[in-house]
């Protein structure tokens, strides 16, 4: 949004046209993201190093898929000639969005990824503990009755 009003632009359909393929490569580079932490946790790393080490291997692909975007939108976006109220708009929003979408897929993901798995963690903990509680309460009360 912040691209429409730098350059004077309004949202419209072709706008949209630009935003469904901004989502398709943002949520891609996501995808990629969470799914090679995932495959460092199953090898062993913990929460933290996986996804500090995911963000710094996933870093260089992400960078040069939206630099190439970036790069070879710019003419499309800036362009003031013939055609180009067409599609200027496709131009500056996946530009923007290419932009400000990979910066919160490097910094953000990560973050959110470490939030979420680890309350997800200490739940786990707690109810494995409780289960842990319980069958030694049970395991006591067995024994007990066995040396009645």
């Amino acid at each position: 949004m912040w691209i429409y009003l730098l350059m004077g632009s309004t949202f419209n359909v072709i706008t949209v046209v630009g935003l469904l393929v901004l989502v398709g490569t943002i949520v891609n580079n996501g995808i990629v993201l969470v799914d090679y932490t995932g495959l460092l946790q199953r090898r062993g790393l913990n929460i933290e190093e996986a996804c500090v080490q995911a963000a710094k291997s996933r870093l260089r692909p992400i960078l040069m898929s939206t630099l190439t975007t970036v790069l070879a939108l710019i003419p499309m976006a800036f362009n003031s000639g013939e055609g180009s109220a067409q599609m200027q708009p496709i131009g500056q929003t996946v530009l923007g969005g290419m932009t400000f979408g990979s910066a919160m897929t490097l910094l953000l993901m990560p973050t959110l990824y470490y939030v979420f798995y680890k309350g997800k963690e200490k739940r786990s903990k707690k109810r494995d503990e409780q289960e842990r509680v319980q069958l030694q309460a049970l395991f006591n009360e067995q024994k007990g009755e066995e040396t009645k």
